[in-house]
């Protein structure tokens, strides 16, 4: 069971790991269309072009660790979730193509169309992902065998659109100040006003989604209120969301992208707090429909190779991730190369 629950937190510190890398290249492409020349459109490219594919190995690691460490997790999500997931996959896939394809040429309408397909691919992936970690936090319709019981709209209810529009709203505030950090000039003028608007938005989100969930998903607090110590993560949650104009007031751009990194990962933690140990939550009979840690793992020596695996293969992502961070650090720069 130790290894199951080890294996677990492995899986939720990739996906933070995603959420707070490949969430700025995706706020990056939600502002993608508010720039109006081509030339600061291609600084926007620029500035996640050397690490964006590289952010995505996170994404992979943690579809991997689900498939080896909890299959019947994996199994129940994939066909729970199909179209969701197939309209994400469409996202990354379209997005991709258009960061590569959008300036082989030099034609203004060739470069708008591939424009539009990346903020609607950044889009996409944004506002799906918070979709569907809304229906795992409020639960899905599953049988005794983990058969999804329900149908597509089911997937639309209110808290999922909600926690869509928030993840929309952090995507694009982590990506506007990273651009600010980026950018030089008369465009980083212009981001930096900006900013405080993404910032708004978010916050106002944020406080939306807090009422909702203190109101109507009390088994979200319930871990707290047994182990009070909780309390700590939504209150310096709550620390470095305010952090972060305060610091960008300051011009500490550093400091106000690492605070959104933190709000980030906390408020990822908070969800993880609120669902443990449910890792698909039935709204049927939850205690026995539930895939929980412990009645979905592997066995003790897969998880054990597994950890063995994961032991040599991140250590080796991060030094990867920490070379290309340290060799493209600063200011972008166009020139003949870029894209």
């Amino acid at each position: 069971m130790t290894l199951a629950i080890i294996w677990y937190f492995v899986i939720i510190l990739c996906l933070i790991s995603y959420a707070m890398l490949d969430g700025f290249d995706l706020g990056v492409g939600l502002l993608h269309l508010f720039a109006k020349k081509d030339s600061d459109r291609r600084i926007f490219l620029n500035a996640i072009g050397p690490v964006w594919d590289g952010n995505e190995v996170w994404l992979v690691v943690v579809v991997g660790a689900l498939f080896a460490g909890f299959p019947e997790v994996f199994a129940t999500f994939c066909s729970t979730f199909y179209i969701p997931v197939m309209l994400l996959l469409m996202g990354l896939i379209f997005r991709a193509v258009s960061i590569e394809f959008r300036s082989q040429r030099e034609s203004p309408r060739w470069r708008k169309t591939w424009d539009v397909i990346f903020a609607l691919g950044s889009l996409v992936i944004s506002f799906g992902i918070g979709v569907v970690l809304g229906n795992l936090i409020h639960g899905i319709p599953l049988d005794a065998d983990y058969n999804f019981t329900g149908t597509f709209w089911d997937f639309t209810r209110p808290y999922a659109l909600l926690i869509g529009v928030t993840t929309v709203a952090l995507f694009a505030m982590h990506g506007a100040i990273f651009l600010v950090m980026k950018t030089e000039g008369e465009l980083h003028d212009q981001i930096r006003r900006f900013v405080p608007h993404c910032i708004g938005f978010f916050i106002t989100m944020y406080v939306i989604v807090t009422i909702v969930v203190l109101y109507y998903k009390p088994y979200m607090v319930a871990p707290m209120k047994q182990y009070p110590i909780l309390y700590t993560v939504p209150l310096v949650a709550l620390i470095a969301i305010v952090c972060v104009p305060f610091l960008m007031k300051k011009k500490r751009d550093g400091w106000a992208f690492l605070s959104s990194c933190l709000s980030i990962a906390l408020l990822l933690s908070l969800a993880v707090i609120g669902t443990y140990p449910y890792m698909i939550r039935s709204t049927i009979q939850t205690e026995t429909n539930s895939l929980t840690i412990f009645n979905s793992a592997s066995s003790q020596l897969t998880l054990k190779i597994l950890l063995i695996i994961v032991a040599i293969g991140v250590p080796l992502v991060l030094a990867y991730g920490f070379y290309v961070y340290r060799i493209f650090r600063g200011k972008v720069k166009i020139d003949a190369s870029s894209y």
